[in-house]
């Protein structure tokens, strides 16, 4: 435990200040998604870019439950898929594969959130995609972007097709896959994805009531982005991530480790 200890404390020692907070912020997103359930086994992903950095991101040790994730334990690796610290793991290819495309693509996507949750992918297997039924589907739908699926992505020529799909939209549905968000901070990326799988959850009870649903007008969709700054006083995800901080500290602190 000791020597557990000084590893973790050697880690925080070797980074930036500005690095040392990314790891505790996409750790508590780890933590996050495996208090609210939305986690995978080992098998789903988050990074985030290393600060001050154009090739360089932090992604979770391949065989870890999100439980387990720390911020002295998340892997740094490049664009090659090579990793930059020493690490004891690996990292999972297929992940490397989806979050390096988005953040070579995208230098405003400091985050990456990818999930498999079961209303994700159930909503990604409709024809139709993510209907507007709710408030919380307008968000997502203001800025949504589709991929088809090719298959487990360890291709690498299907980065291309994926950046192409993604554009600059915040909001991804890989199609019979799951969802996918991105934004300029982990607080951003996470809100963003809470606020998606609730609307995929939402969509999934409605349709399974068997009744006529009601589609929200294209006319108040058209105006959700300036509601949506409204909403958040204009701090994004930074709105709700001290909270979402205190309850993790509350429930187990070990994220910080």
């Amino acid at each position: 435990m000791q020597n557990e200890t000084n590893i973790k404390a050697s880690i925080k020692d070797q980074v930036s200040e500005s690095e040392w907070q990314m790891r505790v912020d996409l750790a508590a997103c780890y933590r996050l998604i495996a208090m609210y359930g939305w986690d995978d086994l080992v098998f789903t992903h988050i990074s985030a870019r290393v600060p001050d950095t154009e090739d360089e991101f932090l992604i979770n040790p391949y065989g870890l439950l999100f439980e387990e994730i720390t911020a002295s334990n998340l892997v740094k690796v490049n664009q090659a898929g090579e990793k930059v610290a020493h690490s004891d793991y690996d990292i999972n290819p297929a992940g490397f594969t989806i979050h390096s495309a988005v953040h070579n693509a995208r230098h405003d996507a400091h985050c990456v959130v990818h999930l498999h949750t079961s209303d994700g992918v159930a909503v990604s297997a409709q024809t139709d995609g993510l209907l507007p039924l709710s408030q919380q589907s307008l968000f997502p739908l203001s800025n949504l972007a589709y991929h088809d699926y090719e298959g487990v992505a360890l291709n690498p020529e299907e980065k291309v097709r994926l950046v192409d799909d993604l554009g600059d939209a915040n909001f991804m549905i890989l199609r019979n896959h799951g969802l996918l968000t991105c934004g300029s901070s982990v607080a951003d990326a996470f809100l963003f994805m809470y606020i998606t799988q609730r609307a995929c959850e939402v969509q999934i009870k409605a349709q399974s009531g068997g009744n006529k649903l009601t589609h929200i007008p294209p006319q108040i969709l058209a105006g959700i982005q300036a509601a949506s700054k409204e909403v958040t006083k204009g701090a994004g995800g930074d709105i709700a991530w001290p909270a979402l901080l205190r309850k993790l500290r509350r429930i187990d602190p070990s994220f910080e480790e």
